[in-house]
């Protein structure tokens, strides 16, 4: 669809015609003789003097030309712009950080997979994201991998190939083998800081419990809740577990439960998938669709066209008058004129 940026333009179209309607004529000097005998010219033609004008008539290609060229300046000036069919994007309307536990006791092997084998943790954890990164079409996913410290593995993207090639490049003890889960939230906060979506997700996948962050995980929620940040905490592992691998259920719960997320328990693969089920339920698919229609300027196009028009015109006119002067001069030579 054609449309015009500054349409008010063409209000200017009748502004030639008005200039020849009304202003007067241009006037230029012309070399003339002078009649000792005028007065007696006067008498016997009897016939009033006046100024001596003569107007000259363009020829109707010359007339043509300044009408096109005048509505190719005005067409230029105008602007039209060219706006086509609206085309529908969709965009991201959710953040989702993913934090994983990296820390020693994710080599432990007590997953069973479909066929029955076992698998560690950290590797179950591979497989189960993998499926629920592809149900995540429209999200922006992170990742943050944690252990005695955290570090951001993959920062915010919509390219989730790349996301899922890096998170099977991690490696149980990269990041050191304890389990820093409050400063895992604390660089997930800091990282949502640049989010400009108004639905920020969190979800931790850890075997153990906080071994000492200098934020300790409640704190942290507190914090992320304050900053619009949901938490959900999945504990891998078996329950039943001493010590410093101990599972910290109480502290996922209370941390979900301040941000408004939650907390859910996954001995194996089945119940694992289950909990990222959960998790699609509780945050369904969230995105913007944005339409826009594409704009292309073609000004420049009636401007080429004036441009070509001028050099045509002049080097048809100047061809004109070479070819006159060239004759004028051929019947000169051939008149017989003689020199004195």
């Amino acid at each position: 669809m054609l449309e015009w940026t500054h349409i008010w333009v063409f209000l200017f179209l009748p502004l030639p015609y008005l200039a020849y309607r009304f202003l007067p004529a241009y006037r230029t000097t012309k070399d003339s003789v002078r009649a000792p005998f005028f007065e007696r010219l006067i008498e016997l033609t009897r016939q009033t003097p006046g100024t001596g004008a003569v107007i000259l008539q363009r020829m109707l290609t010359q007339r043509i030309g300044l009408i096109l060229s005048w509505l190719l300046i005005l067409t230029t000036l105008a602007k039209p712009v060219w706006v086509g069919d609206p085309i529908e994007q969709t965009k991201s309307a959710r953040d989702l950080m993913i934090a994983v536990d990296l820390s020693g006791s994710m080599d432990t092997k007590d997953f069973l997979t479909e066929s029955g084998e076992t698998i560690s943790r950290l590797n179950a954890v591979k497989q189960v994201l993998t499926g629920f990164v592809a149900r995540r079409e429209n999200d922006r996913l992170g990742l943050i991998v944690f252990g005695a410290a955290p570090y951001l593995q993959v920062p915010f993207t919509e390219d989730h190939a790349t996301w899922l090639q890096l998170l099977d490049e991690t490696e149980v003890a990269m990041a050191g083998y304890s389990t820093m889960f409050g400063d895992a939230i604390g660089l997930a906060i800091k990282l949502f800081e640049n989010s400009e979506v108004d639905r920020r997700v969190l979800i931790v996948l850890t075997d153990g419990n906080d071994n000492g962050s200098r934020v300790p995980p409640i704190e942290a929620a507190k914090v992320a809740k304050q900053k619009g940040v949901t938490i959900y905490g999945i504990a891998i592992g078996d329950p039943s577990t001493e010590g410093n691998e101990v599972l910290d259920m109480e502290t996922l719960e209370r941390a979900g439960e301040i941000t408004g997320g939650g907390a859910f328990m996954a001995q194996d693969r089945d119940s694992l998938e289950t909990a990222y089920a959960r998790i699609d339920e509780l945050e369904p698919e969230a995105f913007q669709s944005l339409s826009y229609r594409p704009r292309r300027s073609l000004h420049h196009y009636p401007l080429v066209v004036f441009v070509s028009l001028y050099v045509l015109l002049f080097s048809t006119m100047t061809l004109s008058n070479w070819k006159q002067a060239l004759s004028a001069r051929n019947l000169k030579e051939t008149g017989g004129i003689e020199k004195a």
